[in-house]
């Protein structure tokens, strides 16, 4: 039961704070806001507003959320003036309430991690194996403790979770080079992770113990803060070059299922896993929602910054279309991954 109050508060405060980015904005700008909605589906609670004023609503599915402005649909209330329609403001204005959904993701990321800076201590994201297992590959190749990692199959290692997310990516039976520094000294070594298998379940792995240090203070609070939302949309740029290459498979995305199941698991270590946890599962929306594809805020934005080019709209019915197509096969795309996600649980 915690759990499921854990993951509907997380998913709740993500989304919350998603759609008050494009909400403040919107009203920033004076664009009339038709409805804040957290959660789809059917309506379980919500205000009664007077006519020219926003309903605020809390709905039945707590996945996601909207803000419905004025004038970014074809068929439109005439009573709005235009001047309060989406559409007909400035290009920059539009960007901005686009953006600042996702901007607003990684600002909450940022605070977060600073807050967990602040109270247990700045991890040092110096791409440094402070510990190497003498049981496993690593070791067996030569690299040791304190190793400086400079790259990863030829990939340029900036941050510890690069090191960890090229390990998760590459750890496939297959030999792995890695460039490291020792005294001021580069070294290369081949690295073949070490197969195992527990309950049936297979798994590689190179043998990297990552405990990091800790510094304590505001200035270092902030600096982990900056340096790990940078990691985490590095990260997610890593995962779609993966998905691209084929380095890792789209049955091995996460949807609701498995970010429950994710959630669970981060609170059996305490509140400060499910911060980080929160922390980085914003960061993922934020940067979701940017990609360039349809139903997403990417897509707005692309939408608007071909406006810009050709010095005049994409008609609106034919946005609206690329859209409701985009989000319909967003939905084939999320059924499937839960799917994956119930197999994985159940199997």
């Amino acid at each position: 039961m915690l759990t499921l109050i854990y993951f509907i508060l997380i998913l709740g405060v993500i989304v919350l704070v998603h759609e008050f980015g494009h909400f403040i904005f919107a009203k920033m700008f004076k664009v009339h806001v038709y409805e804040f909605s957290i959660g789809m589906g059917p309506k379980v609670w919500g205000t009664k507003p007077k006519k020219g004023e926003t309903a605020y609503n809390i709905r039945a599915i707590p996945i996601g959320g909207f803000v419905q402005l004025a004038g970014e649909e074809v068929d439109d209330d005439d009573n709005i003036p235009k001047n309060k329609k989406l559409y007909n403001k400035p290009i920059w204005q539009r960007l901005l309430i686009m953006f600042f959904g996702a901007g607003n993701n990684f600002i909450l990321a940022f605070l977060v991690l600073m807050f967990i800076g602040l109270f247990t201590g700045s991890p040092v994201m110096d791409p440094v194996l402070t510990k190497v297992d003498t049981n496993y590959p690593l070791y067996e190749a030569g690299i040791r403790d304190n190793d400086k990692v400079l790259k990863i199959n030829g990939k340029s290692i900036s941050t510890i979770d690069d090191v960890k997310v090229y390990m998760t990516i590459y750890a496939n039976g297959d030999e792995v080079t890695f460039d490291v520094e020792r005294n001021g000294k580069d070294y290369t070594y081949k690295v073949t992770p070490k197969k195992e298998e527990n309950d049936g379940t297979v798994s590689y792995k190179f043998g990297a113990v990552f405990e990091q240090k800790t510094e304590t203070g505001f200035l270092n609070a902030v600096k982990y803060a900056f340096t790990k939302v940078g990691a985490y949309i590095k990260q997610m740029f890593i995962t779609l070059w993966a998905l691209f290459t084929g380095l890792v498979g789209v049955k091995s995305l996460s949807g609701p299922v498995g970010i429950y199941s994710i959630v669970g698991q981060s609170a059996s270590s305490g509140v400060m896993s499910l911060l980080n946890l929160l922390a980085l599962l914003s960061v993922n929306v934020g940067f979701i929602n940017l990609i360039p594809l349809p139903a997403f805020d990417g897509g707005r934005i692309l939408f608007l910054l071909i406006e810009k080019i050709k010095g005049s709209p994409v008609s609106p019915k034919v946005e609206n279309t690329v859209h409701s197509i985009g989000f319909i096969l967003l939905m084939v795309l999320l059924l499937f991954i839960t799917f994956n996600d119930v197999l994985r649980l159940i199997g």
